[in-house]
Order: structure tokens, then C-alpha cells, then sequence
């Protein structure tokens, strides 16, 4: 399996606008974990930025992981970019 890190931004005021979205956000994170497929995510300390490790079969995979979050298709990730990952440690 190939390594992947996501980086992506959120929108203003996403700790409020997050609400409705959350209690879905973090059941489909927990699912993915369980699959073995997200191995890390959370925002920075500024609630600007989303940041994700991911290891899966393919970028495809992972923007699906993405795309079908509450949080992308209710417009708190605002974007995002997918990097696949050599990790060295």
C-alpha cells in the first residue's frame, strides 16, 4: 500500500459552521481508521489547515475519502491537495 499526506484548508468560522457536519465527519474518520486507510487527521492549531495521512492503493482513493466527507461536500474543507508520501522514519 502507498502512503498519501493531505493537506487542505477550511473555511472561516469552520469551528461554528462545522456543527451540523461534525457527529458524520468523525463517524466516516473512524471507519476509514478501522480500514486501515486513515492513519492520521486533524486541523492545525489555528483551525486554518486539515492535514491527513492516508495509505491506500492509490490517489483515486484517497480524493474519494475526501470528496465524499461531510466536511468537503458541506464546504467547511474549502481544498485540498493529495501528495503520495516516501516516509523515510
Amino acid at each position: 500500500m502507498a502512503k498519501f499526506v493531505m493537506w487542505g484548508s477550511y473555511c472561516e468560522n469552520a469551528l461554528e459552521k462545522r456543527s451540523p457536519y461534525r457527529e458524520a465527519h468523525l463517524k466516516g474518520l473512524t471507519e476509514q481508521k478501522e480500514k486501515g486507510l486513515l492513519t492520521a487527521l486533524g486541523p492545525t492549531t489555528d483551525n486554518t489547515k486539515v492535514f491527513g495521512t492516508y495509505e491506500a492503493d492509490s490517489e483515486a482513493t484517497i480524493r474519494q475519502l475526501v470528496e465524499s466527507d461531510p466536511y468537503w461536500i458541506n464546504g467547511i474543507w474549502t481544498e485540498y491537495s493529495i501528495y503520495e508520501w516516501n516516509q523515510v522514519f
